[in-house]
């Protein structure tokens, strides 16, 4: 039998690399398309020269021409941490929404299953807790964080779109707060931060008074969700996270314990927009195709931490 097809856009990003991974693990000839604008090489390092694995290194928001079947599209392409969205405002705009009609076009050519990487970011400084994907939001449509959430709003409605004028089999997953290894210590996010800080015994700099909450999801259950999602028929949204809610502070002090580190806290100015409460109600992934979190938040931690451990000792750029 012919191996199955699957397109990654993104995918030597974050979680886009480990997307990939899993993939051709599971007997899947794999595309992975990425500019390296955030991407990186090493993420996919592994995988390069690999019999069933194909980069193509260029702008998803350029045509997308892919040799041969393709069975199912994984749209991850995007700056996604608010260091990279705020310091390329301009391509995230474009990917969200030229990117993501090219990503819908390749997926209509072909008639393959497309999903899309869409956001808990939607949902804005959330006024419903926890939120449901029938909230529609709370959004500042040009406050500096605008150039994602409205990127990836109008990523699921050109999604909805397609689905409605063109029969596109379509998916959209809405991701929250995902950490694991191979998040860049610049990123931006909480976690990365923390743990590098305290690896090398720099105080932790937590935003406001830490009160604010998140939501924590080990990578590997943010990717069995996403395969999930695009073996089933469901259109979505449908939230993908965990309901273990905690805020930034408690989590800065996990960090501090789990690394013995004696780094200490610091607090910092609360950056523009940045949502008070952030949990997602995960009803409809386990009522829908029997999906929820695996991985305790403390073991997630510990495997990151260690990874982080590991890339510091080695001397590997983070």
């Amino acid at each position: 039998m012919s191996r199955r097809t699957a397109v990654v856009t993104g995918g030597a990003g974050f979680i886009g690399s480990h997307l990939c991974d899993v993939l051709t693990r599971s007997g899947f000839a794999v595309v992975c398309v990425d500019n390296f604008l955030t991407g990186s090489r090493a993420n996919i390092a592994d995988l390069l020269g690999a019999e069933h694995f194909e980069l193509i290194e260029q702008d998803v928001n350029d045509k997308l021409a892919v040799n041969g079947a393709v069975d199912v599209v994984f749209h991850l392409a995007s700056p996604a941490s608010p260091a990279d969205y705020l310091c390329h405002p301009i391509p995230t705009l474009m990917v969200g929404s030229i990117g993501t009609l090219s990503a819908l076009e390749l997926a209509k050519e072909h008639g393959a299953r497309f999903v899309l990487a869409s956001t808990s970011e939607v949902y804005g400084d959330p006024h419903q807790h926890p939120q449901t994907e029938t909230y529609w939001g709370n959004v500042n449509p040009i406050g500096p964080r605008s150039v994602y959430d409205e990127a990836k709003r109008f990523s699921e409605a050109a999604t909805a779109a397609y689905r409605r004028e063109y029969g596109t089999d379509t998916a959209i997953a809405r991701i929250f707060n995902t950490f694991g290894p191979r998040m860049r210590t610049d990123d931006g996010r909480a976690v990365p931060a923390f743990i590098t800080r305290a690896l090398t015994g720099q105080p932790l700099q937590v935003a406001g008074d830490g009160s604010q909450s998140r939501s924590l999801c080990y990578v590997d259950d943010t990717v069995a969700g996403l395969l999930t999602l695009a073996t089933s028929r469901h259109p979505g949204p449908v939230n993908l996270g965990t309901e273990d809610e905690r805020t930034v502070l408690d989590i800065a002090r996990s960090i501090l314990g789990l690394t013995s580190s004696a780094a200490g806290i610091e607090f910092v100015a609360l950056p523009e927009d940045d949502p008070v409460r952030r949990r997602p109600d995960t009803t409809l992934a386990r009522q829908a195709f029997g999906w929820e979190p695996q991985i305790p938040v403390e073991d997630g931690l510990a495997a990151t931490a260690a990874w982080f451990a590991q890339q510091l000792a080695t001397g590997a750029a983070l």
